[in-house]
């Protein structure tokens, strides 16, 4: 789920505090109770506490799952520290690098996973320990390889998942003369739908060229490859797939199709709210925000269709993990709250109904609450589209380099954009920057 990146959801900040966990032991009070009181109370249990941090509204999904998980726990209290989403992973990433202030389990969305199961500050969930594999056929296909090191290692437990879907408005379209066909058949049918959208209404095609490309590099990659590089570290960047991602975003906007607002910014959810713009790929979790906060007023006008010619991605998730150097007497119980949070069927679908976070829990896809019809995209059973989208999608390996490498093909592509350069030179550039880190 995808709750404040960038803003994902509405972000609520906590000050910085120390992250610790440790036990409390029981009063003597043997003085004053006599020696019948002062053995009932050597024999209470120490109190111990677990410390979570997470981010909005990953938060929240916690501490209403947590009145269940202390019933079998009654001496554990869980504190939850929690940060606005990029706050959060930087305060991670430091404790992590540091191994100071780590909490006893962290939250991470799907991106940083894949950037910390390259190094070794998380637990290698196979381990005896924990044991992992024993549930790996409980989540969707694609969600635990997300979280899977190209050595096998397994660093974080799959919650939430992001099935990638196109939203557009309805009526928009249909002022424009069209159909969803005309939007779902080929990538560039795609492209020049917007150009009659915005020739016939005035609403640009999306929020910014830079989600066109977003996707595209996602499509047609090889078994055992990633976004950027393949399985021997060999930079993927000057390609086909990148060069095709590359011109159609630059075709987007050469005709004007993009408003040129970032995803999460003020001027993206005015861009809802005033219906300038007619189409958002991007998770399924994306419909519940627009319901939920920011765009509640455009209920109805809004339908789900599966991405363009046949294509299948994953957009954000949840996981949570469990640091190397956490305090080791507190290790079973965080496993234990892990497996509470994310085998357990009824906490799928509560987090599920609350939260629009779609459960990566297999078992939890069977329930009637997929057959419901959302108010919001007309009355349309959308659940079972993103359902049948889970089993089609497949992960994409990841690599420490990910994140820089993500912030050099968006640097040239901008140049691309906004320069004027070169394409065929803006990805030998890119290559050639990559190569040089890809084995650090």
């Amino acid at each position: 789920m995808n709750v404040g990146k960038s803003g994902q959801g509405p972000a609520r900040k906590v000050g910085r505090r120390r992250l610790a966990a440790g036990l409390c032991g029981a009063v003597g009070l043997g003085f004053l109770l006599g020696p019948t009181g002062a053995m009932a109370q050597a024999a209470a249990p120490a109190r111990t506490t677990l410390v979570v941090a997470a981010y909005p509204a990953v938060d929240e999904i916690v501490r209403k799952a947590l009145p269940a998980w202390q019933q079998r726990h009654p001496a554990v209290d869980v504190k939850v520290v929690s940060r606005a989403f990029a706050d959060h992973h930087t305060a991670m990433t430091t404790a992590l690098s540091t191994a100071f202030y780590l909490p006893d389990v962290m939250a991470l969305e799907v991106g940083y996973v894949g950037r910390f199961a390259q190094g070794g500050g998380l637990e290698d969930l196979r381990e005896p320990a924990y044991d992992i594999n024993r549930f790996r056929q409980r989540w969707v296909p694609y969600a635990l390889a997300q979280a899977t090191s190209r050595k096998g290692r397994i660093v974080a437990v799959p919650s939430d998942i992001g099935p990638g879907t196109m939203l557009y408005r309805q009526d928009i379209l249909s002022k424009a003369g069209l159909t969803e066909a005309d939007l779902t058949g080929t990538w560039e049918g795609y492209v020049q739908s917007g150009v009659q959208i915005k020739a016939r209404t005035g609403a640009y095609l999306m929020a910014h060229a830079r989600d066109l490309k977003d996707i595209l590099i996602r499509v047609g990659i090889a078994q055992g490859d990633g976004l950027y590089f393949d399985a021997n570290n060999k930079v993927l960047v000057n390609s086909p797939r990148f060069v095709r991602a590359f011109e159609l975003a630059r075709t987007v906007r050469q005709n004007k199709l993009d408003a040129r607002v970032g995803t999460w910014s003020n001027e993206w959810s005015e861009g809802f709210k005033r219906g300038t713009l007619a189409t958002q790929i991007s998770g399924a979790w994306l419909a519940g925000h627009l319901n939920n906060w920011l765009a509640p007023a455009t209920k109805g006008l809004w339908r789900a269709a599966p991405l363009p010619q046949g294509a299948f991605a994953a957009y954000g998730g949840t996981f949570f993990a469990i640091a190397r150097g956490a305090p080791a007497a507190n290790k079973a119980l965080a496993w234990d709250l892990i497996q509470h949070l994310t085998l357990q069927r009824d906490q799928q679908l509560a987090a599920f109904k609350a939260h629009d976070a779609f459960p990566a829990l297999t078992e939890a896809l069977n329930d009637p609450f997929f057959e419901e019809p959302l108010p919001f995209l007309g009355g349309q059973k959308a659940r079972l589209q993103w359902r049948d989208a889970t089993q089609r999608i497949t992960a994409v390996s990841v690599h420490k380099q990910d994140a820089f490498a993500d912030e050099v093909i968006n640097t040239e592509l901008d140049k691309v954009l906004d320069q004027g350069k070169d394409i065929a030179t803006a990805l030998a550039d890119a290559e050639r920057l990559l190569q040089r880190r890809a084995n650090r």
